[in-house]
């Protein structure tokens, strides 16, 4: 089993940065991938970008890109995201995730275990 831990969400201002944090502790799979996914209420989870454990390449989706940055501490099974230039559309709750699946996992149901996740706010 792999347990995530998400951390960092709250409350900023339009314009401003947080940046979360996301611990797994449990299994570990060198080949996997962690990803950031988030959902707004009323709607899908969507997501928003991955890395891979092992060689660090990254992808994101087209909503964020230039504006967020995932990475990790290999050392602390931790991964990061930076989020920058924040938007109240970028409000939503924020959730880690670890993929087994081979390539780079973009839909949900790539991936096998989730955190609890961490409310951000974006404020106008």
């Amino acid at each position: 089993q792999v347990q995530l831990v998400e951390s960092g969400g709250g409350l900023v201002q339009a314009g401003g940065s947080l940046r979360l944090s996301c611990a797994a502790s449990g299994r570990t799979f060198s080949s996997s991938t962690m990803g950031w996914f988030r959902q707004a209420p009323g709607k899908e989870r969507e997501f928003v970008g991955a890395i891979k454990w092992s060689g660090g390449y990254t992808y994101y989706a087209d909503s964020v890109k230039g504006r967020f940055t995932i990475s990790r501490d290999n050392a602390k099974n931790t991964v990061y995201l930076q989020m920058n230039s924040l938007k109240p559309e970028d409000t939503a709750a924020y959730y880690c995730a670890v993929s087994v699946f081979n390539g780079m996992p973009i839909r949900k149901s790539n991936y096998n275990y989730w955190g609890q996740g961490t409310q951000v706010t974006v404020s106008s």
